[in-house]
């Protein structure tokens, strides 16, 4: 069974980029493909005009790439600072960090409040536990985390999902904010309301291949939800992913 085929992607610098699609469009095979969790039989990815192959995840995390999953993939019993930097522990210099290995818990807690002061995510204290936090300040971390680490895109999959109005607005907040450092955002989401408020352009994939791109500001929901499932044809820009 083939999962993508022929799956046409462009994302533009500093953008907003939503992808839609129905269950079983191929949406995940092709973020995992872009983020290393999958390897393409054919086909090339490009990053800034040179190409590049993925052998796993940690080759797209060098390269750039950060994803905040709809699982968020933080651990609920450490405090905020700890799940900034899961997997990327500071050590103490020196004899103490190189070879008993201690953390420097103070320089991660003073950076780890430091990006989320730059955007704005509002908690207590970066020693606090993250499970003793809303769903939306969860949410903020796993971004937080992203946006500290990733260089050249940032992809969000589902980031509002299971989240309140206002906790998505903070959501929708943290992804403008990102955009505008300059990084470019890829949103995959069912929320059409969100996809409108954020999206500079929204890539609607279909039957393992890109169906169109169109611009938000052209096409109403009732359209694209037609391009997505079938009912209604793209202009030949749009089918070209020219929108």
């Amino acid at each position: 069974m083939t999962a993508i085929n022929g799956a046409e992607f462009e994302l533009r610098p500093a953008e907003v980029l939503a992808v839609i699609g129905d269950n079983g469009a191929g949406k995940s095979s092709l973020i995992k493909a872009l983020t290393g969790a999958l390897i393409p039989d054919a086909g090339e990815i490009l990053m800034d005009g040179q190409p590049v192959r993925f052998h796993n995840t940690l080759d797209a995390r060098d390269a750039g790439i950060e994803t905040v999953y709809q699982d968020l993939a933080v651990v609920p019993a450490l405090d905020i600072a700890s799940n900034v930097y899961l997997g990327r522990e500071l050590r103490r210099k020196g004899v103490r960090g190189a070879v008993f290995r201690q953390l420097d818990k103070k320089a991660m807690q003073e950076e780890a409040l430091r990006h989320l002061t730059d955007l704005k995510v509002s908690i207590k204290s970066v020693r606090q536990a993250v499970e003793t936090l809303s769903g939306g300040q969860r949410q903020g971390v796993a971004v937080v985390r992203t946006a500290a680490f990733g260089r050249r895109v940032i992809i969000m999959d589902e980031p509002t999902a299971a989240l309140g109005v206002r906790e998505s607005g903070m959501v929708i907040d943290l992804i403008r904010q990102i955009r505008d450092r300059g990084l470019p955002v890829v949103l995959i989401s069912h929320d059409m309301p969100n996809v409108f408020e954020v999206a500079d352009r929204i890539h609607i994939h279909r039957l393992g291949q890109r169906a169109a791109v169109v611009d938000p500001r052209e096409r109403n929901m009732s359209e694209v939800v037609a391009l997505m499932t079938g009912a209604a044809e793209p202009t030949p820009l749009e089918r070209e992913g020219g929108a």
